[in-house]
């Protein structure tokens, strides 16, 4: 058989994956060697920005309503004072959702599958083995066992979503880069029945709900995280000292002596107890031929600012639109070679934020940690305001106009006066956002709207004012691809080079 794409593993980023390409008409081969869902919480939290993709799906009703939306980060020092507060209490939502969603993974995974599976161009093949990859001109043939038989898949493009052991990257002969952090930590999951009992804690915000919040203890004794979840679910994060056996940390009296102390008299049950080392890599080549890596198979991070299963929604919504762009709009093949240049420095900076507040966190030398205390007050005071979302950085090159004002920032959401939200009126393709209808340009394929128009409040009017623009151009995966004064026939002209050089060049 024969397909658009294969998509190699089915946990949340390859079943993205599988309902964006399966929205725009491609027909998609999922390969999972499990049968069954995983049946634990793994990944626990997203942000507004993964809420916003899956908008564009059609489960977005179902997600939501078995997620819960939270309040932002906390970080505790050794002296139990607050030293850094990623909070979103009170603050406007730009983007049109909360900043922070906690989530329950078995649930999320159902229903993404349950998106595509009445899809009639998406294939689902469970317990499929991927044994091996052979590239030529035509594109890619994908071998895997199934049911005890082997069998070929011919595709024009691979997306391998399978995990940290990717078996796609190995067979492909791809290193990791290893950003020089590995910390182990025994991770908890948990049924409660009640509040969890947090110690005194000195210059909590006013506002700041605990049981809201990530809550980051730097405590020297034992650093540990407490993390919110969906209905009455809770995880604990314990980083092991030195000398501590994984085995022994795992072992129920210890995993109940370490929980029970934040559990007081709640009752509780004990899901799972797990250790791991919290790591910070990247592959050196997210691309091999029309094979792409994508989600841990191309990079992990220290879980500190919840970002690892959010890099690997934003590789696969990267790569969807642009396969969608080759595939059904005539754009040039290699606008796909812009995917690693894009994404590479995007999540390194991520995973360099996360690795470095892992640092601090790990401090385990009490003199070290009460000057680590004051520095980070400090530099907290300066940011005045400090969100998560804040360490998102812009797209710099690839399908980007980069020397215009706010280009490769992710492009705002505002709530319309109905209710709805922006993408909801204007699609989630590309769209053209003009000052007035006398601000000149349009191009097939781009959604026009007037910003006058809009029943917005002004947001979007103020966002052009901000940038000193009288358009601006958003990518289907909402970042902004280029600004203009006066006319946007330029900026539309130049998205039409980035997309269909090629062609251009031999006609």
């Amino acid at each position: 058989m024969s397909y658009d794409v294969v998509v190699v593993g089915c946990g949340p980023v390859g079943a993205l994956a599988a309902n964006l390409l399966g929205l725009k008409g491609l027909t998609v081969l999922v390969l999972e060697r499990e049968l069954e869902h995983y049946p634990l919480p793994r990944a626990v939290h997203l942000d507004h920005e993964m809420m916003r993709l899956f908008q564009s799906t059609t489960v977005l009703n179902d997600l939501e309503r078995d997620m819960v939306a939270t309040d932002g980060h906390l970080h505790i020092g050794a002296d139990h004072g607050v030293i850094r507060y990623m909070g979103t209490v009170g603050k406007p939502r730009p983007f049109g959702w909360a900043n922070d969603y906690f989530f329950y993974q078995p649930e999320l995974e159902a229903h993404l599958r349950g998106g595509f599976a009445a899809m009639p161009n998406v294939e689902l093949k469970l317990g499929a083995s991927v044994v091996g990859l052979t590239q030529d001109e035509r594109g890619v043939a994908v071998e895997y066992f199934v049911g005890g038989k082997l069998e070929v898949a011919e595709a024009r493009w691979v997306i391998a979503c399978d995990g940290a052991r990717s078996s796609v990257r190995k067979a492909l002969g791809v290193v990791l880069d290893d950003l020089d952090f590995e910390e182990p930590w025994l991770v908890v999951d948990a049924e409660v029945e009640g509040p969890v009992a947090f110690p005194p804690l000195s210059g909590v915000p006013e506002g700041a709900d605990l049981q809201r919040l990530s809550v980051m203890m730097c405590d020297p004794s034992r650093p540990a995280t407490v993390v919110p979840g969906r209905r009455d679910h809770r995880r604990w994060e314990f980083m092991l000292l030195p000398g501590e056996d994984d085995t022994a940390m795992m072992a129920p009296e210890k995993v109940a002596e370490l929980v029970g102390a934040w559990m007081a008299d709640v009752p509780h049950r004990i899901v799972r107890a797990a250790t791991y080392r919290f790591h910070g890599l990247v592959a050196h080549q997210w691309q091999v031929g029309n094979v792409f890596l994508a989600g841990d198979a191309a990079h992990q991070t220290p879980p500190f600012f919840g970002q690892g299963m959010c890099h690997g929604l934003r590789d696969v919504a990267n790569l969807a639109w642009k396969m969608d762009a080759v595939a059904n709009h005539g754009a040039d093949a290699s606008v796909l070679d812009t995917y690693q240049r894009e994404r590479d420095p995007h999540v390194r900076a991520v995973i360099g934020a996360a690795v470095a507040a892992g640092r601090y966190i790990c401090e385990l030398d009490p003199a070290e940690a009460a000057l680590r205390d004051a520095r980070i007050r400090e530099e907290a005071r300066q940011k005045a305001g400090e969100t998560a979302h804040d360490l998102i950085p812009a797209i710099t090159e690839g399908v980007v106009l980069a020397k215009t004002s706010g280009a490769g920032v992710r492009f705002i959401q505002p709530i319309l006066f109905d209710g709805r939200k922006l993408d909801d009126l204007t699609g989630g393709d590309w769209r053209l956002f003009v000052r007035d209808d006398a601000v000149a340009g349009s191009a097939e394929g781009v959604t026009r709207v007037s910003a006058s128009t809009l029943p917005d409040n002004g947001a979007v009017m103020a966002w052009l004012d901000a940038h000193d623009a009288d358009a601006v151009l958003i990518r289907p995966d909402h970042y902004v691809f280029g600004t203009a004064v006066h006319s946007a026939e330029d900026l539309l002209a130049a998205r039409a080079a980035q997309l269909f050089s090629h062609q251009e060049l031999a006609a």
